[in-house]
């Protein structure tokens, strides 16, 4: 098995909790498998998550976002652990990529010979692969029958948007799981790590 270059990416404005646990439990089990492993947490990371002027004009990055976007242009695998609130990412997680995911980063309009965009793109990060873990209040077959793809906003909408092969792993119900589940949850993270997929 190759060892590839993961980051973690922890999108839980808390550290603790069975999002931190899926975390550590992932970041431990690849580097233990011999990959090399970066991890970030969103909620230690200073940033403005608020689009004050929308797209019309683009804020200044601060320093940390300047790193993510080297960690994601260096990475080979991203991993991104986040729970699953009113059918999304928490509002800092998604702020993080409407702050970063920016053209000429993650994705490039193609233009016409004339200058206008087209509806078409250059996926500029093309060729990594991500892994998605969602916790969710329910269980996933249900929130699947009743909301949909609710994980399609980070998988679809951002990640293979840029050109990441996306991979999903959701956990549920995950308010307070009996202690026999949530082992069963961090065993299949850690072969999630070890195989760094």
């Amino acid at each position: 098995m190759r060892a590839k270059k993961i980051l973690v990416l922890l999108g839980h404005p808390d550290t603790s909790g069975l999002c931190g646990d899926i975390a550590s439990t992932y970041a431990e089990a690849a580097k233990s498998a011999g990959h090399f492993v970066k991890r970030l947490n969103v909620s230690e990371m200073q940033f403005d998550y608020v689009l004050h002027k929308g797209y019309r004009k683009i804020q200044p990055l601060e320093p940390d976002l300047l790193r993510f976007q080297e960690l994601v242009r260096t990475c080979d695998h991203l991993v991104i652990i986040y729970p699953n609130w009113w059918s999304g990412p928490p509002s800092i997680l998604k702020g993080l990529f409407e702050r970063a995911w920016l053209p000429g980063f993650a994705y490039k309009y193609i233009k016409t010979k004339s200058g206008k965009p087209t509806i078409f793109w250059k996926r500029l990060l093309k060729g990594k692969t991500a892994r998605v873990i969602v916790t969710a209040g329910e269980h996933p077959y249900l929130m699947r029958l009743i909301y949909g793809h609710f994980t399609q906003q980070i998988s679809i909408a951002i990640l293979w948007f840029a050109g990441f092969k996306v991979r999903e792993k959701v956990f549920g119900p995950a308010d307070n799981p009996p202690p026999l589940t949530k082992k069963l949850w961090l065993d299949k993270v850690r072969q999630l790590g070890k195989e760094g997929v």
